[in-house]
């Protein structure tokens, strides 16, 4: 499939581009080298490969899931301006 200029300029406006006039024949050039390395791609036999997502095989460090009371309330509230029995003391926001 070739692009020739009106095509160009059709998706430059369905993109809201500005180009010069003298730019859109180049861009037609540009745009058919991109579909020609395109095409040379789906020359490619690639029947048995599988799709991959990256190309390093790594496996996410898993923990176990384990029901926790989390232990650290004293960390956790250690900073606070104000709290009472390791909760958060907040000011009356709502009347």
């Amino acid at each position: 499939m070739a692009i020739d200029v009106a095509t160009v300029k059709k998706v430059a406006s369905l993109s809201r581009l500005r180009e010069p006039e003298a730019r859109l024949e180049s861009l037609s050039g540009e745009l058919n080298g991109i579909l020609g390395w395109i095409e040379q791609l789906n020359e490619i036999d690639v029947t048995g490969v599988e799709p991959m997502t990256t190309a390093v095989a790594a496996a996410a460090p898993l923990r176990d899931d384990v029901v926790s009371d989390g232990g650290k309330v004293a960390d956790v509230v250690k900073n606070a301006p104000k709290t009472v029995d390791g909760f958060f003391v907040v000011p009356k926001v709502v009347e």
